[in-house]
């Protein structure tokens, strides 16, 4: 397995992610220590551990104290950016958290 093609490592990795795993333990590590396999029934087993509100207000805080040393040091350039960038990055957040929620309903 010095050169393995594409094929296989294709094939590898569809495997991995669409056969369900014989260790699996719905969410707890497997007996051999290794965290489970991210599979279909993995991902209907399981539900996700942050809450949307918990998720926006980390981002509020990230940016929130960038803005503060931003604004300490009197540069506008960084504010403007850091005003933009947390408010694109909120958008991706709810667009995101929106696909998960829909999911968990499924």
């Amino acid at each position: 397995m010095d050169n393995p093609n594409r094929r296989f490592l294709l094939d590898a990795a569809r495997r991995l992610l669409t056969e369900p795993s014989t260790k699996a333990l719905a969410g707890r590590l497997e007996p051999d220590g290794s965290p489970p396999r991210l599979t279909p029934h993995f991902l209907e087993t399981t539900r996700m551990s942050r809450t949307r509100d918990r998720i926006l207000t980390n981002l509020d805080e990230l940016y929130g104290e960038a803005f503060s040393r931003a604004q300490t040091a009197g540069d506008q350039t960084q504010q403007a950016t850091l005003d933009f960038t947390y408010r694109r990055e909120q958008l991706y957040l709810e667009i995101l958290l929106d696909i998960r929620d829909a999911v968990e309903r499924r």
